[in-house]
C-alpha cells in the first residue's frame, strides 16, 4: 500500500450507549471528523510517525462502563428528593452521575480513557420547573448538601465536577422551553436548560414558532454551539464566533432569574439603568457559585443571512496582520461579525489541511513574498443590513490591500472554515486513539500586549519538543481581543498533560493576559484567579458568595477560586 493510499484505522462507529467512550465522545454519537491527509502528514512529520503508528487505536473506551461507585447519598435524603420532585426525577445510576459531573475537557477524557471515575454526585435531579429548583435548593441548604448544576455538559474547566458529592441538578431535561417572546423589544426569555440549536431554530423560524413578523437570531455561536446550553453560556460569560458584531453573551443578556439559598433573585428587563451596580453583570460569570440560573432574557437581532459577506486575506507576516487587524477594529466604520486571524504556524497547518501546500498556487504565493511559517490568514464575515455589511466588507478590503495582503476571497476559504467550525472537536477522539492530544487555552489581551503574550506563551509550548502550537486572534475589539492557543502533543499521561497546561496558564498570567476570555474559570483555572484579579477583587467575590450562599452548598470545591485550601492551591488540582 502506498503512502497516498493509506487510511488510518479511525473509529467510525458510534460508541456503545453505556460505554466509557460514550461519556467522553464529543457531540453526536454518529458524528465524526477525521484528520485529512494534509493534517496527517503534518502529524507524521512533527512526531516522527509512520503509517504503522496509525493502525492500532489504544484506550478507545469502547468497553462497557463498569465503574462501581455507590451513590453516597443517605437514603433519607434520596427519599426526600423523590417526595419533592417525583421518583422518576431522581437518578442514582453511576453512569448518569458520571455524565453529570464530567465535562468536555481534556482532563475528563484522559481520566475516562483510563477508567478513572471520581467526584460524582450522589444523585442527579431533574427539576420540572422553578418551584422544583426552589424546593431542592431549600432542602439542600437546610441539610448542608452540596448542589451542582448541569446544562449541556460542554465545560472544559471542570466547572460542574461534584468534588464534594451532594446532588446535581440537570436543567436540560425539563427546563428548556420559551417563557416569553417580545417582538416589540426584540427579546426572548427562555429557560436555562435550552440548548443552542433549539434556541436558534425557534428564532430563525419565528413567524412559524413564535407568531412573529420577522425571522431572528441570537447571534451566539460558540464552537460548542451544537451541544451547549443557554444557561451555560451565561454563567461562564461565553462568546460565540460571531461576537465581534453580535457581542459576547454579557452583551446579549437583558434580565435573569436565579434561585439562591437566599431566595429568588430577578433583574429587570430595561436595557440600561442607573440604579446602582449592574446585578446582571454581577451574576453572569458566577458559574453556579451564587445560585442556579433558571431563566434568562436575551436580546435578539434580525436574521438576514442573505446579507452575509465573506472575506479572506493572506498577509506576509504576523506584524502586518496585527496592524491591519487593529486598524479594522478601530476604523469606526462598523464591525465584522466573524474576525479570525491565524498566526504563521496555524496558517501553515491550514495550508496543509486545505491542500494548498506545495501546489502551483503555493509557489506563486511564495514568489510574491508570502512565505511558509511567516504568512497569516485573516478570514471572516460581515453581517447585518445589506448596505452595512457591504460597507464593512469594502473597508476591510481597503485596509488589507494597504498592508499588502493577497485576497483569498475568491477561493472560498471562509466557506471551508464555516463548514467545519462546529465539527473540529471531533478530531480529538481520533488523535487521542493514537496517543496524540489536541487541546486549547485562551486569554484576553490588549493590542499593545498581544505580540508579547503571543511570543511568551508560544515559547513555553515550543520548549516542549515536538509540540505544535497554533494561535488565532478572535473575538476582537477596538481595544484588543482573544488569543486562542491550540497545542498538539504526544501525551497520554495525566500528569504530563497537567504540567503543560499549568505552564501555559502561568505564562499567560506572567505576560499580563486575562487567563480566560470566554471559557470561564471552573475548578481548573481557579487556583490562578486571585493572583490574576487581586485580593481586593477576590474579597468582593467572597462577600457575594457569603451573601448568596452562607452555607457554601452551591458548586463548592474550588470553582472561581473559592473554598480552596492552601494545599489545593499548591497542588494545582491534583498535580
Amino acid at each position: 500500500m502506498s503512502k497516498s493510499d493509506f487510511t488510518p484505522h479511525w473509529i467510525e462507529q458510534a460508541p456503545p450507549p453505556r460505554s466509557y467512550r460514550s461519556l467522553f465522545k464529543w457531540g453526536d454519537p454518529n458524528g465524526f471528523k477525521h484528520p485529512n491527509r494534509g493534517m496527517l502528514e503534518v502529524l507524521k512529520e512533527t512526531f516522527g510517525l509512520t503509517d504503522a503508528d496509525f493502525t492500532a487505536p489504544q484506550h478507545t473506551g469502547m468497553e462497557n462502563f463498569d465503574a462501581a461507585v455507590p451513590a453516597a447519598l443517605e437514603e433519607r435524603h434520596q427519599q426526600a428528593f423523590e417526595n419533592l420532585l417525583g421518583a422518576e426525577n431522581v437518578i442514582t445510576g453511576a453512569y448518569e452521575r458520571t455524565r453529570a459531573s464530567y465535562g468536555a475537557g481534556m482532563i475528563d477524557a484522559l481520566r475516562l480513557r483510563q477508567h478513572i471515575v471520581e467526584n460524582l454526585p450522589g444523585a442527579v435531579l431533574t427539576p420540572r420547573n422553578r418551584a422544583d429548583v426552589e424546593a431542592a435548593m431549600k432542602y439542600c441548604d437546610e441539610q448542608r448538601i452540596p448542589l451542582y448544576v448541569y446544562g449541556g455538559g460542554s465545560t472544559v474547566t471542570r466547572g460542574m465536577e461534584a468534588v464534594r458529592g451532594g446532588v446535581c441538578l440537570d436543567l436540560s431535561r425539563h427546563l428548556n422551553g420559551v417563557i416569553h417572546f417580545n417582538e416589540t423589544d426584540q427579546t426572548i426569555t427562555v429557560q436555562a436548560g435550552m440548548w443552542g440549536p433549539e434556541l436558534e431554530r425557534i428564532l430563525n423560524q419565528a413567524p412559524q414558532t413564535l407568531g412573529a413578523h420577522e425571522r431572528y437570531t441570537c447571534g451566539h455561536f460558540p464552537q460548542s454551539f451544537m451541544h451547549s446550553s443557554v444557561g451555560g453560556w451565561v454563567v461562564t460569560r461565553g462568546a460565540g464566533q460571531n461576537s465581534t458584531y453580535y457581542g459576547k453573551i454579557e452583551d446579549m443578556v437583558i434580565a435573569q432569574e436565579y434561585v439562591t439559598p437566599r431566595g429568588v433573585l430577578q433583574t429587570a428587563p430595561q436595557p440600561r439603568s442607573a440604579t446602582g451596580p449592574d446585578f446582571d453583570q454581577i451574576l453572569m460569570g458566577s458559574e453556579g457559585c451564587f445560585g442556579v440560573l433558571t431563566a434568562v432574557t436575551l436580546r435578539v437581532c434580525k436574521y438576514q443571512p442573505e446579507n452575509t459577506r465573506r472575506y479572506s486575506y493572506l498577509f506576509r507576516n504576523w506584524e502586518e496582520a496585527l496592524t491591519a487587524g487593529r486598524e479594522i477594529l478601530q476604523g469606526e466604520f462598523g464591525l465584522p461579525s466573524v474576525f479570525r486571524l491565524s498566526d504563521p504556524e496555524e496558517t501553515d497547518v491550514a495550508m496543509h489541511m486545505y491542500h494548498i501546500h506545495g501546489t502551483p498556487a503555493d509557489r506563486v504565493m511564495r514568489g510574491l513574498g508570502y512565505q511558509p511559517m511567516q504568512r497569516c490568514i485573516l478570514l471572516g464575515t460581515c453581517d447585518g443590513d445589506a448596505a452595512y455589511s457591504r460597507l464593512v466588507n469594502n473597508r476591510i478590503a481597503a485596509i488589507a490591500r494597504r498592508h499588502g495582503a493577497f485576497t483569498l476571497t475568491p477561493f472560498g476559504v471562509t466557506r471551508k472554515w464555516e463548514k467545519s467550525r462546529f465539527t473540529d472537536p471531533y478530531l480529538r477522539e481520533d488523535l487521542m486513539d493514537f496517543g496524540i492530544l489536541i487541546d486549547t487555552l485562551e486569554c484576553a489581551v490588549t493590542w499593545e500586549q498581544m505580540p508579547a503574550v503571543h511570543e511568551q506563551v508560544r515559547a513555553i509550548v515550543k520548549a516542549r519538543p515536538q509540540t505544535i502550537c497554533m494561535t488565532h486572534l478572535s473575538h476582537a475589539y477596538p481595544q484588543g481581543g482573544n488569543l486562542y492557543f491550540i497545542f498538539i502533543a504526544r501525551i497520554s499521561e495525566i500528569d504530563e498533560y497537567l504540567r503543560l497546561q499549568y505552564s501555559i496558564l502561568e505564562a499567560m498570567k506572567t505576560a499580563g493576559a486575562a487567563i480566560s476570555h470566554h471559557h470561564g474559570i471552573g475548578k481548573q483555572t481557579g487556583p490562578w484567579l486571585e493572583e490574576q484579579i487581586g485580593t481586593p477583587c477576590m474579597d468582593v467575590i467572597r462577600a457575594l458568595k457569603q451573601h448568596f450562599d452562607p452555607h457554601n452548598i452551591c458548586n463548592p470545591g474550588g470553582t472561581l477560586g473559592l473554598d480552596m485550601s492552601e494545599e489545593q492551591r499548591e497542588k494545582r488540582w491534583g498535580f
